[in-house]
């Protein structure tokens, strides 16, 4: 939409795949002609007692909560509806004004009935399986979109949770894998710190720090240094 800005996302995951993922679900919101988008999770690690739905992004302003009271409100019949259809789910907001328009596509899309958020929306279901599902929302005051329009949301709305819960593995099996004092020492030394640098930051022996660069460099499989340095920073470990 003309004027908007490409927002930010609190997320902790690899920093260059998490700006693909952003860049992505801002063109989808255009693309939707949306305000607003979220990215929520089914099943294991989801909030107990919002319907098993837990978020993941969303560039709603005050701190996300909109998305808590998206889950509030509609997380239960969110995961039932999961469960049971690959469809995807609007829903209309409270002033009549706020309204999810789809042109001749009513049944290829499910409804909530009840106007119980501000906002009008729609939630493109995601299954993945063992790698984790959910969903891809987009809301705004109004939306109007067509079956292509809705159709190619959908399949590119696969996309990009499949990268985000791809990624999110990643991320999780690498900040398992070092530990605090490694992830600290590749850090400076990626920041162009030399072993006795580092030493002296940390209070450490050279010997130590060596042996943490060591010990990383193991873990990660690479070759040296240099190589474990690049690994950590495009698996997440440091900026």
């Amino acid at each position: 939409m003309p004027g908007m800005k490409e927002p930010t996302h609190p997320w902790s995951g690899n920093d260059a795949v998490s700006r693909d993922i952003q860049h992505d679900l801002f063109l989808l919101q255009q693309k939707a002609g949306a305000r607003n988008h979220a990215i929520f999770k089914t099943g294991r690690g989801a909030q107990s007692g919002t319907g098993k739905i837990t978020p993941l992004i969303d560039n709603f302003p005050a701190g996300g909560a909109a998305s808590a009271k998206i889950i509030g409100i509609y997380g239960e019949q969110l995961a039932n509806h999961l469960e049971q259809s690959t469809l995807p789910l609007m829903w209309n907001g409270t002033e009549d004004a706020n309204t999810a328009e789809t042109p001749d596509m009513n049944h290829f899309v499910a409804r909530l009935k009840e106007r119980l958020l501000p906002f009008s929306g729609i939630a493109f279901p995601v299954k993945l399986g063992a790698a984790g599902n959910g969903y891809v929302v987009f809301t705004s005051a109004y939306l109007d979109l067509n079956a292509d329009v809705i159709l190619d949301l959908h399949t590119q709305a696969v996309r990009v949770l499949v990268a985000l819960l791809q990624s999110d593995v990643r991320y999780s099996k690498a900040t398992e894998l070092l530990s605090e004092r490694e992830i600290a020492c590749l850090q400076m030394a990626g920041d162009g710190l030399t072993s006795e640098e580092v030493a002296e930051k940390l209070g450490l022996s050279v010997h130590t720090v060596n042996a943490y660069l060591g010990a990383a460099t193991t873990k990660l499989d690479s070759v040296n240094r240099i190589q474990a340095i690049a690994k950590a920073i495009r698996l997440g470990y440091i900026n």
